[in-house]
């Protein structure tokens, strides 16, 4: 009989509840601020790298504008959507996840998308991936998730079985890692591919009337990626080729231009929705709700200083403004507190008054003090409620948007809808969206990886994996690797 593994615990010695749940109200509940151990966790993890961001931290950024195109407003009274032709100010940073501040642009990766809308109601952040889906669902396994990505401690090298390990003790990352194997997974360029907000969000109208939407910032440049051979072949040649690439079209004037398109789902529907909307390893079918055309965004203007703008850019989830709100999307919900506490720790108690995260609007606000602070607000009251003519809140104009919740606390997975399953839309990927380049090249890069260390128990779970996504795809992963068919020996493939 193996040796029993040790209980997980706390930093302060207390046995964990879970490895993998955070603690919401029922299964399809918001996250409770009771719930230490997942605080602890993203905490911990927010500060484990000075002053590199712990995730995207190689990246590029370009300023611009996004317009209005179509009347939304009977979707939501958010004011920079409120008619067409409306224009605000945006910056965007692309960024690879993985790899360091120096890594190479070009390596398999996802790409982050992140969008700060300076708008006449503050500032509006949109933080998402050039894909629709993400590895995980719950945000208590994010961290483990990176760190299996990242350096392995003892080696300081990034290790293929882990990353093995964790997807496949993890079969709801199958979808995202169906798409990063593809030739998505080396975008030719910044320009060249899509954006997306990826989670579930809520829109408000006037009314009070709700619906849930999901962003697609779709190129106008056309999809273009390199295959494995000419990715690897340009990290060796210019490892910073999105960088300039970006850079040195906007200079040319060739604006690179994105068209929104959003889908719709009714707030009633996401109950009894064959599936989990919530779920941010799912993509809706367009075919239940087709894309809406929203605006356009224009980049076109370069930073003057790339520390300054790009390297302090902070954006935050977090940051919505009136006609937006979350979801019960439990990743969404986890980085509502992530990313403000991260940035908190990386650049600052006032990380909001640098010139590139300020808000085009005054603020008024009863935080005051910490380190660097610039702007304060005088001689006026410090603390609410008071009566010497300090702001006030209006929350009958701006209260939180919600949804009714209910049941025990507890840590589960979300409550199972009749066709939850984590390999169909990776099989659909596979079968009906790729090409049978695009499949071919997914199997060689598949095949590649595996070959790079990944071994024994670890590899026959790869193995099931890919069968369990399309049993065609799990028999040419394994005669790729030279494995009779059937054959489930744990031997190394090198």
């Amino acid at each position: 009989m193996a040796d029993r593994r040790p209980l997980t615990t706390t930093d302060a010695g207390i046995p964990a509840p879970s490895d993998e749940h955070s603690l919401t109200a029922g299964p399809d509940g918001p996250i409770l601020l009771q719930d230490h151990y997942l605080i602890q966790k993203m905490a911990q993890f927010n500060r484990e790298r000075v002053p590199e961001r712990v995730v995207h931290a190689k990246g590029g950024g370009a300023h611009g504008f996004f317009e209005v195109t179509a009347d939304v407003s009977e979707l939501t009274r958010a004011a920079f959507l409120a008619r067409p032709g409306e224009r605000t100010p945006v910056f965007a940073r692309f960024s690879t996840v993985a790899g360091e501040l120096g890594s190479a642009d070009t390596v398999r990766d996802p790409r982050g998308f992140a969008l700060k809308f300076y708008t006449d109601e503050g500032n509006y952040d949109l933080v998402g991936n050039n894909t629709p889906v993400f590895f995980i669902r719950d945000p208590s396994k994010f961290q483990d998730f990176i760190h299996s990505q990242k350096r392995m401690p003892d080696t300081n090298l990034r290790s293929n079985q882990a990353q093995w390990d964790f997807w496949t003790l993890s079969p709801e990352s199958a979808h995202q890692v169906a798409i990063l194997f593809s030739d998505r997974g080396t975008p030719w360029s910044w320009r060249n591919m899509n954006g997306y907000g990826s989670h579930t969000f809520m829109w408000i109208n006037a009314a009070g009337r709700r619906s849930w939407v999901k962003y697609h910032f779709k190129t106008d440049q056309g999809i273009a990626s390199f295959t494995d051979a000419e990715a690897r072949a340009m990290a060796a040649e210019d490892p910073d080729f999105h960088l300039r690439d970006l850079h040195d079209a906007i200079a040319r004037g060739e604006h690179p231009s994105w068209t929104l398109e959003v889908q719709v789902m009714p707030f009633e529907a996401a109950a009894d929705y064959r599936f989990n909307p919530f779920d941010l390893t799912k993509v809706w079918p367009h075919a239940d709700f087709p894309p809406i055309k929203v605006g356009r965004m224009v980049l076109d203007r370069n930073p003057e200083n790339y520390f300054a703008e790009v390297e302090q850019a902070s954006f935050e989830p977090a940051n919505m403004v009136p006609g937006v709100g979350p979801s019960p999307d439990k990743m969404l919900l986890g980085r509502l507190f992530s990313y403000p506490d991260t940035h908190r720790h990386r650049i600052g108690t006032n990380y909001l008054q640098l010139p590139i995260n300020q808000p085009h609007v005054p603020v008024h606000s009863y935080n005051k003090d910490g380190a660097m602070r610039y702007r304060h607000a005088g001689a006026q009251p410090v603390y609410a409620p008071n009566s010497f003519g300090g702001p006030e809140a209006d929350p009958q104009r701006f209260g939180d948007p919600g949804w009714e919740v209910g049941g025990e606390i507890v840590r589960a997975a979300y409550r199972l809808h009749r066709e939850d399953d984590d390999f169909g839309q990776a099989g659909t990927l596979y079968r009906k969206v790729l090409t049978a380049t695009d499949r071919d090249h997914l199997v060689a890069n598949v095949v590649g990886h595996l070959r790079g260390g990944v071994e024994g128990d670890v590899l026959a779970r790869a193995l099931d994996y890919w069968t369990r996504v399309d049993a065609e795809l799990g028999g040419r992963v394994r005669a790729g690797l030279g494995l009779p068919a059937g054959d489930r020996s744990a031997a190394a493939v090198g």
